[in-house]
């Protein structure tokens, strides 16, 4: 099932898209948080809350818009990627031979970074010339939890989304931490919806992005250095994870800076971001 968040005459409304048909069903809930937290994972609970609407007659939003819980990132979790990073000399203390971490490195994103599709990404002109795209599969947590068992990590994903990681990357260098680099607002664009875990097997999912046109990144989760069930595990070692809580499990190669010289994005640009099943995410800069 895909879930969406959305706005009609005003309104903000969850709903059950048919993507093939290219229609929404509003249904009752109180949010996208709401319905997560009492899913059940039948769609019979679902009650619908008026006529199916077309697509293009509504704005869709951010699945979890301006979330309340936490946006958690994950980085250099493809090969070849944790490579072109590492070659690019925009990751501070990168030595060479020792691409691959023996642990994920994990970062969080501000609420206020989130955005839906089709809006617009802000360039922060004075503050960063340095931005580029990372496409990432994205889960969502539906069972809350603390040290989850590798074994038991899929039962706690609620689904999965498209998050692109955008990313100033002479912040990311020049504050070692990368929190500054990818907490500028605007720099989470998510959705188009959320599809539930039962129809997604996210071991195998096609990861691309295309920067006006050109595709840029195209790879498989199979590429993941450290799996979704090691990532759970590792995330809420000791922490709690809730209901709704969003895990964004890494890029893969052909980001800006893996080309010479560099390919930073720039007003006008657009980036479209696609994953297997998931839809698509399409949002401009400027």
């Amino acid at each position: 099932m895909k879930l969406a968040t959305f706005e009609f005459q005003g309104r903000t409304q969850v709903g059950v898209v048919d993507a093939q048909a290219g229609t929404v069903r509003p249904v009752k809930a109180g949010g996208m948080l709401e319905l997560i937290a009492g899913w059940d994972g039948h769609q019979d609970a679902l009650a619908a809350a008026g006529e199916s609407l077309a697509l293009s007659q509504v704005h869709l939003l951010a699945p979890i818009p301006r979330p309340s819980r936490n946006i958690i990132c994950v980085g250099k979790n493809y090969r070849e990627h944790a490579k072109e990073f590492a070659q690019s000399g925009f990751e501070a203390g990168a030595v060479a031979g020792a691409e691959i971490d023996p642990y994920p490195a994990v970062f969080s994103k501000p609420p206020a970074t989130v955005v839906g599709p089709g809006a617009t990404v802000e360039t922060h002109p004075g503050v960063t010339d340095a931005i580029d795209y990372e496409v990432e599969l994205a889960l969502i947590i539906g069972k809350g939890g603390r040290n989850i068992a590798k074994e038991n990590a899929f039962d706690h994903i609620f689904g999965y989304t498209i998050v692109n990681d955008v990313t100033a990357r002479d912040r990311q260098k020049n504050h070692k931490q990368w929190y500054l680099g990818k907490a500028l607002d605007t720099f989470c664009p998510m959705g188009p919806w959320i599809t539930t875990a039962d129809e997604v097997d996210a071991t195998n999912l096609q990861v691309q992005s295309w920067v006006n046109g050109e595709l840029r990144q195209d790879a498989n989760t199979s590429d993941l250095i450290f799996d979704i069930p090691t990532l759970i595990a590792f995330i809420s070692g000791g922490s709690t994870l809730e209901p709704g809580d969003i895990i964004a499990t890494g890029t893969p190669q052909g980001v800006g800076i893996g080309f010479k010289p560099p390919k930073f994005l720039k007003s006008g640009d657009v980036v479209r971001c696609a994953i297997t099943g998931l839809g698509t995410l399409e949002n401009p800069f400027h």
